[in-house]
């Protein structure tokens, strides 16, 4: 097929300039202003090898993407001014497209009602977009997103590398890139590519020297309102000057294109290539109806390529010296950094080369190739196991304005599964009313296994510190967001007013510090009015949300029932061991009936938030009291004390890690090395290392050593600082040494030896273990870890060797590491 016959659209003179000047007015507008309407920000750049020319780039906020009234939607602007004066688009971008189900109109419902095909499906490319257009003086425009020509912060621009590639792509079909901007500048438009060159800079795909270039996925005319050519059409320009294609696939149905979509999604892979997803192309009209426009949605392929950037990310931290941020796939991560640590301790220089983006995929791959698994493959084994293990230690966030009916849900939740709820209208006004709210859920969290934050959390701000504050205390907290939507606010909001205040208002009195019984009604909407203004929907690719596990997305207009329902199914199917089962429809029911109409609030705390008394008020029988879920006092030391699991040694992973590795050079007979690759291949090493010094099993037959210990964590907690939240605090450092590796057949554990206290003042550290030991791993979950205990006592019998069954390794020199005596809590019940 070819180009030529393309429909040019020339660009109207008097709306570019309307165009510019919204644009300019907007650059104008403060902080305030934008939170009611946009604002935009506005760059000037010199082009290189021309006489003066200028072209500007405006660039909105991610959010305001999501807005009904932008001036335009292009996603990458650049206007210029020509000789006469007048105002021109130079480079015209994709209007933003959002994924699958990211907003209203990409929910595939409102997808079915409101476009047509044919739908477009081309792959997704995985390296940095790339504009190329044509001035009035026969320039050849090269941008990145928002920026052309040189860059300070760089010894090469996105811009510059994108220069390199366009004059090497003219070149090999025998043309020049003057004639090139000639002929973009004749069709009006702006091409749109896909640099993708692991020399110039990795991302998460490979791309070798064979593949590398800019893959032309786009051609858009340079008008206001989003237009652009077809794919078949750009695959044809792209043939004619020497470019890459995007590959693409063309579907008439859309139910073709789901099943098409949720195919690859499997594999994350299409016609053998690992992909991130595919960019689809259609047509909109309201309700189906002409007119129609050209509209774009995304389907991304979030695993294994979001496992992939957190890699990366890690291993930056690591390189920085900071902590690794591991959100998700945390027993995976920690392996890969740890082999991530050995090859950076190896070559000191590619810690500086990773940095600039060089070495990613080579870090990774070398980690899949020891591990004999591809990406998809460790998908796959932790969508078997990884949810389905969370049994405690989640944390429930709602993310609501006024009246939603979070407080029911969760009051509703904590009936039907006995869960904490800490609600934070029930603490008074105070300076660390934040400190306190997060204390009060970890303290809950010791005696539950899940908590809800019964806060609305909903700014940015509140959700981070409520992660922040809690993972302090409980690293391996989960967060899961229950996401009472309101974007696109201005579709939403009246709606969301409307069914809210009516909520609030009939409820009159029965809250802590609303009191709308009370209180002048105009009040109370001014109040309701500021949380919906300031209300910031969660948006998973931007910390803090980004550290959520699951998000749940509710409708406010829905019943709490109907919520309720929808919480309890996700958590169900995605932590089925945390929701055995769901409730009939009747216990539904039931705990929603009791949360609306037997629940009453205890305290009246409106006085304390106007003119600051505070007074208590009962409203409820002591049944009432006994049963609600946030009545619960976070839990004494001693009671904290009777829900502890066991005491032990905790040692770092990377260092015993690399004892183990040692043992095991490549030169290690196969037979004796084979429980140990055999562990190593199906993850069952230990993700992190201790020695136990007495298990809650054992304090009937050694009562001193429990009642020491439980001695000096009760002493502890008490004269910890109130800021500090963890509810497992280390007692004391401690020196072990590594003496030797004892397996057989089931599992693998060294002999270790606890070394006296450096500090004189400081007693010996009993263990209840005949051997202290730590276990390595075990080759099934049928094998348990204690079962050490057994093989170590078999070795100290019978020795290894010959028909034992037993192998042993005694570690060289003298292995000593430095640890931490700690605890770990029974999980909630």
């Amino acid at each position: 097929m070819s180009y030529e016959n393309i429909k040019t659209v020339q660009q109207d003179e008097q709306e570019v300039a309307q165009l510019v000047e919204s644009l300019e007015e907007a650059t104008k507008r403060g902080k305030a202003a934008s939170k009611k309407s946009f604002g935009c920000r506005k760059s000037t750049f010199d082009v290189d090898k021309t006489k003066g020319i200028k072209v500007n780039s405006w660039k909105f906020q991610d959010w305001d993407y999501r807005r009904p009234d932008l001036p335009t939607y292009a996603r990458g602007l650049f206007t210029t001014q020509r000789k006469d004066g007048t105002h021109e688009i130079a480079v015209r971008g994709y209007d933003k497209f959002f994924n699958i189900e990211e907003v209203n109109a990409t929910k595939w419902r409102n997808i079915e009602m409101n476009t047509r095909g044919p739908y477009e499906l081309s792959v997704k490319e995985n390296g940095c977009i790339i504009f190329i257009s044509g001035l009035e003086d026969g320039t050849l425009l090269v941008c990145s997103k928002h920026s052309t020509g040189v860059r300070n912060d760089t010894e090469v621009s996105h811009a510059q590398a994108g220069e390199r590639w366009v004059e090497k792509h003219v070149k090999s079909v025998g043309k020049s890139v003057k004639d090139l901007a000639k002929e973009l500048r004749r069709l009006n438009v702006t091409a749109v590519g896909e640099l993708c060159d692991d020399s110039f800079e990795e991302h998460v795909l490979a791309y070798d020297e064979s593949v590398s270039g800019i893959y032309l996925h786009g051609l858009n005319f340079n008008v206001p309102k989003f237009a652009t050519c077809s794919s078949s059409e750009v695959h044809a320009f792209a043939d004619s000057w020497g470019f890459k294609r995007a590959n693409f696939v063309v579907y008439e149905d859309l139910d073709q294109v789901k099943e098409f979509l949720e195919e690859c999604a499997e594999t994350g892979t299409w016609d053998g290539r690992e992909t991130e997803g595919f960019v689809i192309r259609c047509q909109m009209g309201e309700g189906g109806r002409p007119p129609y426009h050209d509209w774009f949605f995304k389907y991304k392929f979030e695993e294994p390529y979001l496992m992939y950037r957190q890699w990366r990310e890690c291993t930056k931290a690591i390189i920085a010296k900071r902590y690794p941020n591991i959100k998700k796939h945390k027993k995976i991560t920690e392996e890969y950094l740890q082999y991530a640590r050995r090859q950076l301790a190896q070559n000191p220089r590619l810690g500086e080369q990773y940095n600039k983006n060089h070495g990613i995929i080579a870090m990774r791959e070398g980690f899949l190739q020891e591990r004999g698994l591809n990406g998809s493959e460790i998908i796959q084994m932790e969508s078997e196991g990884s949810k389905e293990e969370v049994t405690r230690d989640v944390v429930l966030v709602p993310v609501a304005s006024l009246g939603c009916g979070k407080t029911t849900v969760g009051l509703a939740l904590a009936k039907l599964f006995n869960w904490g709820q800490v609600q934070n209208d029930n603490i008074p006004k105070q300076k660390n009313k934040p400190k306190k709210f997060a204390t009060d859920i970890n303290m809950l969290l010791a005696v539950h296994p899940v908590v809800i934050a019964d806060r609305n959390n909903h700014q940015r701000r509140e959700r981070e510190q409520i992660i922040q504050d809690v993972t302090t205390a409980i690293p391996r907290a989960r967060f899961i967001a229950l996401h009472y939507v309101h974007d696109p606010k201005q579709e939403m909001l009246p709606g969301i007013r409307e069914i809210t205040r009516q909520r609030v208002l009939n409820r009159g009195d029965n809250h802590q510090t609303i009191r709308a019984g009370s209180k002048n009604s105009e009040e109370i909407i001014g109040i309701m009015e500021g949380f919906l203004t300031r209300f910031e929907g969660v948006n998973t690719d931007r910390v803090p949300d980004s550290y959520f596990d699951e998000v749940i997305d509710l409708d406010v207009a829905a019943s709490s029932r109907e919520n309720l329902e929808t919480v309890v199914k996700a958590l169900h199917a995605s932590y089925p061991k945390l929701v055995r089962e769901v409730p009939t429809a009747q216990q539904l029911d039931d705990a929603i009936n009791w949360a609306m109409h037997d629940y009453q609030v205890e305290l009246d705390l409106s006085q304390a938030y106007s003119s600051g008394g505070q007074k208590s008020k009962n409203k409820s029988n002591l049944n009432n009291k006994t049963n609600s879920p946030d009545s619960a006092v976070a839990p004494s030391a001693e009671d904290l004390a009777k829900k502890l699991e066991y005491f032990c040694i905790s040692l770092p992973a990377a260092e015993v890690s690399n004892v183990l590795q040692s043992l095991f050079p490549p030169s290690t007979d196969p037979e004796r090395a084979r429980i140990y690759h055999q562990l190593a291949k199906s993850r069952r090493i230990q993700p992190s290392f201790h020695v136990t010094l007495i298990h809650r099993a054992s304090k009937k037959e050694h009562p001193d050593i429990w009642e020491g210990y439980t001695r000096q964590y009760i002493e502890k907690m008490k004269n910890k600082p109130e800021s500090d939240l963890t509810i497992t605090p280390t007692l004391a450092p401690v020196r072990v040494r590594l003496e030797r590796l004892i397996w057989d057949n089931r599992l693998m554990a060294f002999i270790a030896r606890i070394m006296p206290p450096e500090d004189g003042s400081q007693g010996d550290w009993p263990c209840a273990n005949e051997t202290p030991h730590v276990t390595v791993g075990t080759v099934s979950t049928d094998v348990k870890p204690k079962e050490s205990n057994d093989l170590i006592k078999r070795w100290h019998e019978v020795g290894s060797g010959g028909d034992t069954g037993i192998w042993e390794a005694e570690i060289p020199g003298v292995k000593v590491i430095h640890g931490a005596v700690g605890m770990v809590m029974s999980r909630g019940k």
